[in-house]
């Protein structure tokens, strides 16, 4: 989309306001609104001037001018605001004009020319499947003399005996009892449909709403592939409008991989595969799954990288928490066809040529989206090039349910880290894939390291309540 043709949109649709977006390192997006009228081609090419000392693991205070750069590209009206608004993703540039070697999007942007200049292909195509909770009360607090969580739905297994409902009606969802049931077990076809309308009015192809897996209002919605860094923006635009779409029907979504004990979690499955124009490069009929040596060298990196990778695309404390056994978890690092206890599955049902790709179940949502699709890029693309052969390296392919194999089985095959600490120690050792072709520098891997580092220490070092269970009366 061209400059004109956004400020046309502008005018044709009585925008008062104009909500330029950029995200950190986190994932997290950040705005600043300007009224219409202020805005014009020249912005564009000016840009939006904000504090980058503000925003954790950007800039020093004594450096913190920067640019946003808006992007025509990635425009979409917001169905939330009193006012009408318009909301563009931006670039962000330092004040000399220069991309900024933190922003996340341009990093993504880099992988994509990467790639192009690699001679492997074209464009790499990714779809993400977030998983998400809608819960009707969360309360927590972490202070020096207490520390706890609440959250509540009226869906959970834990309220088949709860009066406050002004007459339980039943149908609650059971432990791992939430997989695609109709309602009344399902309370939220509504809210996840209105959530569909909103991101089709916002230019996402949405393909399928349901239920999940765990008890208290799991949910997933699947929207349709596309490029790199596009599929990283309409994430960020798929959890606004989850968001605040939950928040208007009085309800509260989280996409916190981990939110409540003894269930299955929320993962971000990652479907990728590359393409050479319109020819698609992971498809060889007769092969393993129909793959070609391509995609299996494509699944080589990222497996024998994955360890290291985790760190980007499972970022948080509690992203270890899902990741245990038992729970539908791809802690296993093995490819499979069709096998969803593999960290790399390959989706044989009703797969053509042009759909055929790869999964990679591990990831969750605290993953920046674009440096966690880049850095898988990178991986596959290191795999690739060094034509790394992921069943050499006994990385499967394993197609039987991997939990239950016998311990011996078990203890030959490489599982991810356990904590976020362990993944960080991977990076430190394992990071020169990500910079080939500096599309991650050194300085931003030691950074995003050492921001991380702190998250695990401030979890570390806090007095869990379950240690009061084990220990107060020692």
């Amino acid at each position: 989309m061209s400059v004109e043709n956004v400020l046309k949109i502008i005018e044709d649709n009585n925008i008062e306001w104009i909500d330029f977006r950029f995200v950190d390192l986190q994932g997290r997006a950040h705005h600043i609104s300007l009224p219409s009228s202020e805005v014009d081609a020249e912005t564009f090419v000016n840009g939006v001037a904000f504090d980058g000392s503000s925003i954790t693991g950007f800039r020093g205070i004594e450096e913190s001018d920067m640019v946003m750069m808006p992007d025509p590209e990635a425009v979409f009206i917001d169905s939330f605001t009193a006012h009408p608004t318009l909301n563009i993703m931006c670039n962000i540039h330092t004040p000399d004009g220069e991309r900024y070697e933190r922003d996340p999007r341009g990093i993504a942007a880099k992988a994509e020319e990467f790639l192009q200049k690699s001679g492997v292909g074209t464009t790499a195509f990714f779809a993400p499947e977030s998983e998400f909770f809608i819960f009707d009360d969360v309360r927590y607090e972490s202070g020096m003399n207490s520390s706890s969580f609440f959250v509540d739905s009226e869906e959970a297994a834990w309220n088949t005996n709860r009066k406050e409902e002004g007459g339980n009606l039943g149908f609650k969802v059971g432990v791992k009892g939430g997989y695609v049931p109709v309602a009344p077990v399902d309370t939220q076809q509504d809210i996840r449909s209105e959530m569909c309308r909103l991101l089709a009015e916002a230019g996402l192809r949405v393909e399928r709403h349901h239920h999940e897996v765990a008890t208290a209002g799991q949910a997933e919605i699947n929207f349709r592939f596309d490029t790199l860094k596009k599929t990283a923006d309409n994430l960020l635009v798929y959890k606004y409008i989850v968001h605040n779409t939950a928040r208007q029907y009085g309800k509260v979504a989280t996409f916190m991989p981990k939110p409540i004990f003894g269930d299955n979690g929320s993962g971000m499955h990652v479907h990728q595969s590359i393409f050479n124009g319109d020819t698609p490069l992971f498809y060889e009929k007769g092969g393993y799954a129909n793959l070609s040596e391509m995609a299996l060298h494509y699944i080589g990196g990222i497996l024998h990288h994955a360890p290291a990778l985790i760190a980007l695309t499972n970022p948080s404390t509690n992203s270890f928490k899902r990741l245990v056994p038992g729970y539908e978890a791809p802690v296993n690092l093995v490819y499979s066809k069709g096998n969803r206890s593999a960290a790399v599955r390959i989706p044989v049902a009703a797969v053509t040529p042009k759909g055929c790709r790869i999964e990679f179940r591990t990831p969750d949502s605290t993953a920046n989206p674009y440096l966690a699709f880049s850095a898988m890029l990178m991986a596959g693309l290191d795999g690739i090039k060094r034509k790394i052969d992921p069943q050499e390296l006994g990385y499967g392919p394993m197609d039987t349910n991997i939990y239950e194999l016998s311990d011996a089985e078990k203890f030959k095959i490489r599982s991810v880290p356990g904590t976020l600490d362990e993944a960080l120690d991977a990076l430190e050792a394992d990071f020169e894939f990500l910079t080939e072709g500096e599309v991650f520098t050194k300085s931003f891997i030691d950074n995003y390291i050492n921001m991380k580092r702190a998250e695990a220490k401030a979890v570390g070092i806090r007095v869990h309540p379950h240690e009061y269970s084990l220990y107060f009366d020692c």
